[in-house]
């Protein structure tokens, strides 16, 4: 079982930044790969960016050219930068985990292959 554990949530204003972490109890480099999910009030969990253990990162495209998915192995830890941050940017946002327990790694990450979730940390951002 590994835990995941967000924080760096907050409110902030239209253009603002934040800067999410996600702490895991197991080495990161032993995950197929590690994203953000976020789900705002009424509307489905979407994903926001991931990134495989390759290093490949995807971005959905509301958030592409503001936010920035990184992860540090040593510190066993998975990070999202949010610069501009816009209202519609306001959810929870889940840290998710693939740990490869379906016996592999699929080419990309998707909800299906996720193992382990965070509880969340809910991002605000006012007009």
């Amino acid at each position: 079982q590994v835990h995941l554990e967000e924080s760096g949530g907050g409110s902030v204003q239209a253009g603002g930044s934040l800067k999410l972490s996600c702490a895991a109890s197991e080495y990161i480099y032993k995950s197929c790969g590690m994203g953000w999910y976020r789900q705002a009030p009424g509307k489905e969990r979407e994903l926001v960016s991931s990134i495989m253990n390759d290093g490949t990162t995807t971005y959905a495209d509301s958030v592409k050219g503001r936010f920035t998915i990184s992860r540090d192995n040593a510190k066993n830890t998975l990070y999202l930068q949010m610069n501009s941050l816009k209202t519609e940017d306001t959810a929870v946002y889940y840290c998710a985990a693939d740990w490869g327990l379906r016996g592999f790694c699929s080419a990309g990450f998707d909800e299906g292959g996720v193992d382990y979730w965070g509880k969340g940390t809910l991002v605000t951002i006012s007009s």
